[in-house]
């Protein structure tokens, strides 16, 4: 919850300094007096002028600082970009106990008895689940893989009957939507004679 949050407020200041940056250059390019310590001064102004953008330039610092300071952007952006694609799977589960408080329910829990219960079914060598969506309206994608005699047909519909509507039931959930993939066992092929 705390990096959700924490998130949110980064992007609001970074939106609102870039609102107010593009907002300011917007008036003043219309032809709004600007403050007398604005950096842009008037329509004809420049954000940046020759002896401002190659004042360093000569100094031996400035290139190994300038490439330091945007390869550190570029790995933040990327660290950010992984943190956002792994957090697919849903941390916790929100389940109705009736006294309108609710309780908290781990994601990682919830999908560790499915799939081991699902596991169980006959003909299921191995099973993995993954909760994606809302903690209120959670959805489940489970991975099956199947034996070469099971008819997927009878597993679906004995997974449908037994571990979906107890982790439903046991979550407190109205619905349980589920995304189920089936997969058949490697094996080598059966000699007919």
């Amino acid at each position: 919850m705390v990096p959700r949050i924490a998130n949110r407020v980064l992007i609001g200041l970074v939106g609102l300094v870039l609102f107010v940056l593009g907002g300011s250059v917007l008036a003043i390019g219309l032809g709004t007096a600007p403050p007398s310590w604005w950096i842009h001064q008037g329509p004809h102004d420049v954000l940046l002028s020759d002896a401002e953008r190659t004042r360093w330039r000569d100094q031996g610092w400035w290139w190994p600082t300038v490439i330091a300071v945007l390869a550190l952007l570029v790995l933040l952006a990327l660290w950010r970009l992984s943190a956002v694609l792994r957090r697919r799977r849903l941390v916790e589960v929100l389940v109705d106990t009736g006294d309108g408080e609710g309780a908290l329910l781990r994601g990682r829990a919830l999908e560790d008895v499915l799939a081991g219960e699902a596991g169980q079914l006959d003909g299921v060598e191995r099973a993995h689940v993954l909760l994606t969506g809302r903690r209120s309206a959670p959805r489940a994608r489970i991975r099956l893989v199947l034996a070469p005699h099971v008819d997927p047909l009878d597993a679906l519909h004995r997974l449908a009957a037994g571990p979906l509507v107890h982790a439903r039931d046991s979550a407190g959930l109205a619905a349980l939507p589920v995304e189920v993939r089936l997969h058949g066992v490697k094996h080598r092929p059966e000699r007919v004679s």
